[in-house]
């Protein structure tokens, strides 16, 4: 009995580590659109915050969350933590840009 639940705590453990293997490499594909995002905004003098495009992306994801069973709060805080880094890589890439075009 103990070494069958040991297996299989084992085989979950397992697939959590896949999971999160998986969820850096979107975040990371993410980032990478979010990244060209801010360069365009930067370059063409665009806000840095799109509040209507936040609200429209957390009723999508809370709905999201509800049709696939997890929390829409903690979906929510979730991406509102993902927001608020992408803004503030924004903000590195519109300093960035002015230092640019002052040189």
């Amino acid at each position: 009995m103990q070494e069958t639940v040991l297996n299989e705590l084992e085989h979950l453990r397992a697939s959590i580590d896949n999971f999160d293997a998986a969820l850096i490499h979107i975040l990371a594909e993410r980032f990478r659109c979010t990244k060209a995002i801010g360069q365009l905004k930067a370059r063409y003098d665009l806000p840095k915050v799109d509040p209507l495009r936040e609200q429209h992306q957390i009723a999508r994801l809370r709905q999201l969350a509800m049709d696939s069973h997890l929390d829409p709060d903690f979906a929510e805080r979730f991406l509102k933590f993902i927001i608020k880094e992408v803004v503030l890589h924004h903000e590195i890439i519109a300093e960035e840009q002015k230092t640019k075009k002052s040189i």
